[in-house]
């Protein structure tokens, strides 16, 4: 289909976006920005926070990634609802008892200073590692089909994206990513299920035919049972939940968007409803990815399996038409602006609030606070923008599991300090935080390739996590001060 075609919806989507952001972001202020005037509704909280958590991994890598593994997806899936149920009831109620906005300020209250600091910079290195990759495949989809055609640096395209994501976000903050969010995850759903129906319809298939194929088929297979595989039950039931809790609960993005409810009761409705459409909504890309792989075999189109991401995208943009194509990369777009806003918003936060404290300097007005966090706020679109030029230079695998091995380093010191924190009554000598935060991703990373060759070829899964969360948990033991219990 015409390159040209796309740019232009491209920018009608952005358009449309716009259109929404000024109708949502008059008379905003810093508190709109932060925590959406505590007035956003659990429902469209819940709605919204479907795209932010799926983005263009989801979109890109679940359903090729059907090719190599299968439905095993669907054990990580289960195991979020696990997760979400932790946080509902133990995380949330705390945050919202403390009346937090960075929920780092947990960790200053419970051991001090370091701790504080620590836990929020493991934050902002984790979320920039995740948005980055999040957005780096969608932008790499554009690239590659529209942009190369034209001449046009990479670099450049990153750019426009972010100047755009930028633009949206800069005054409304949270407040204007709660209803944006809601505009991109129903484009992002409608884009899910056409594609379905599509592949279907020129496959000639009903719906129970096609669920008739897939069940019969070598793809449908869910459960691993082989402990020493990366995808064995056990390890990505367990790692879904430690990744529910670690990227939702732990994450300044996602819980920034919780505590915008008025309430704990609302945050709660707002969780448990999101974690039980989520479920549904995974396992859909799982049948996208099946019918995707029927179609392809169909049409001998080779699929490389170590490059299984590029599936979606060749079928919707060289095979299926152009008003499928559009549809793709309206959905596509839908998957990327949410990887990116909410994460620009959650990293000025935990910064003006975490290293700057611009809530407890009296001494500032309101016009020096939003012009500190508009500087801030361009800072970290730098930074989320060369990140993702790095990650071009060195994607090589699955886009999914690069983003879950690297949370499951970055994101391990959080979920430890936090469980030493809700779990022990120990207090530990603050100042030392920092250095078991830091070596439990270095121990991990050589756990993930020496482990195979003492232990018979066992492979880590999701579950390393879990592994990098108890390593730190047990390094703040050593840290413990005798005869010292918190009151």
């Amino acid at each position: 289909m015409s390159p040209a075609l796309i740019l232009i919806t491209v920018a009608a989507y952005s358009a449309l976006l716009f259109f929404i952001v000024w109708l949502t972001s008059r008379q905003s202020n810093n508190d709109s920005y932060f925590i959406g005037n505590k007035s956003s509704k659990w429902y469209i909280v819940a709605y919204g926070m479907i795209g932010s958590s799926l983005s263009g991994v989801t979109f890109m890598s679940v359903p090729g990634a059907v090719y190599t593994t299968h439905f095993s997806y669907l054990q990580v899936v289960l195991g979020y609802l696990l997760g979400y149920a932790v946080i509902g009831w133990v995380l949330m109620p705390v945050y919202y008892k403390l009346n937090l906005t960075s929920i780092y300020t947990y960790l200053e209250q419970r051991f001090g200073n370091v701790s504080y600091k620590t836990g929020s910079m493991f934050f902002i290195i984790s979320r920039v590692i995740g948005a980055a990759f999040r957005m780096y495949i969608v932008v790499n989809v554009i690239q590659t089909f529209v942009l190369d055609q034209y001449g046009v640096p990479f670099w450049v395209t990153v750019t426009v994206f972010m100047l755009l994501i930028l633009l949206y976000t800069y005054e409304g903050g949270v407040k204007t990513i709660v209803w944006t969010d809601t505009l991109q995850t129903t484009f992002m759903l409608l884009s899910l299920v056409y594609s379905v129906y599509i592949i279907c319809r020129q496959l000639d298939l009903s719906a129970m035919a096609m669920f008739e194929k897939i069940f019969s088929s070598e793809y449908a297979g869910i459960v691993v049972h082989d402990i020493k595989s990366g995808n064995y039950f056990w390890k990505n039931f367990l790692g879904g939940a430690a990744i529910a809790i670690a990227m939702t609960g732990l994450d300044q993005e996602m819980m920034q968007k919780n505590l915008s409810c008025k309430n704990i009761g609302e945050a709660k409705k707002n969780m448990f409803t999101f974690s039980m459409i989520l479920v549904a909504v995974n396992f859909l890309f799982l049948i996208l990815g099946a019918v995707l792989i029927f179609y392809a075999q169909q049409k001998n189109i080779t699929i490389d399996a170590k490059h299984t991401d590029d599936l979606f995208p060749t079928v919707a943009l060289q095979y299926l038409g152009t008003i499928p194509a559009l549809i793709f990369i309206i959905g596509l777009i839908s998957a990327a602006y949410p990887s990116a806003d909410g994460a620009l918003t959650a990293l000025t936060t935990a910064y003006c609030f975490d290293f700057l404290g611009i809530q407890k300097n009296n001494k500032l007005s309101e016009n020096q606070r939003k012009r500190i966090r508009y500087t801030v706020h361009i800072s970290m679109a730098v930074v989320l923008l060369l990140t993702i030029v790095v990650f071009r230079l060195i994607n090589n695998d699955a886009v999914i599991r690069n983003v879950f091995r690297a949370a499951s380093y970055t994101y391990g010191p959080l979920l430890g300090l936090y469980a030493f924190g809700f779990f022990t009554r120990w207090q530990i000598r603050d100042t030392y935080v920092w250095v078991v935060c830091a070596a439990s991703p270095v121990i991990c990373y050589f756990l993930y390739d020496w482990v195979p060759q003492v232990f018979d070829g066992y492979k880590f899964g999701f579950e390393l996590l879990i592994v990098n969360g108890l390593i730190t948990f047990l390094g703040l033991t050593l840290l413990i001060k005798p005869a010292k219990h918190v009151q």
